[in-house]
């Protein structure tokens, strides 16, 4: 009795931890079809919504994105149904749409460690706390 307790009971805090996150838009079921038909910003902003990020630097592109982070108790999340809307804009108007789906989408791994920073100044825990002595004031006083 107490194998079979014990059994359910990892079973529940398995499949407890098994869940799915949806991230970004909620894109219609026939996208490809709904931003054929758009050709100014205004109906591409009232259809879909504002872009998640816009281009710096050469053509304006728009970018939106979808996807469903997936949790298996203790295994790595994976990602699935993925979805990026591509809209290239020139003043008020679509000129272009694209559609990429997950086998569109480059397969991308993040490099383990972290970016070194030129010149930064790294301190420890009680550096940074005697650091930082001095530099706020109390609350509700001005400045």
């Amino acid at each position: 009795m107490k194998k079979i307790l014990a059994l359910m009971i990892g079973i529940l805090v398995t499949v407890g931890g098994c869940t799915t996150k949806h991230r970004g838009y909620v894109f219609p079921d026939d996208l490809e079809t709904s931003v054929a038909t758009i050709k100014t910003v205004k109906q591409l902003q009232d259809r879909i919504g504002d872009p998640q990020a816009r281009t710096i630097y050469g053509d304006e592109v728009w970018i939106y994105f979808s996807g469903d982070e997936n949790y298996r108790g203790p295994l790595k999340p994976s990602h699935t149904n993925e979805t990026v809307l591509l809209a290239w804009i020139k003043g008020q108007k679509v000129v272009k749409t694209q559609v990429l789906h997950d086998v569109d989408l480059p397969d991308i791994k993040v490099a383990n460690g972290e970016t070194v920073v030129p010149a930064a100044i790294e301190l420890n825990a009680f550096q940074e706390l005697f650091n930082n002595i001095g530099r706020f004031s109390p609350a509700g006083v001005a400045q």
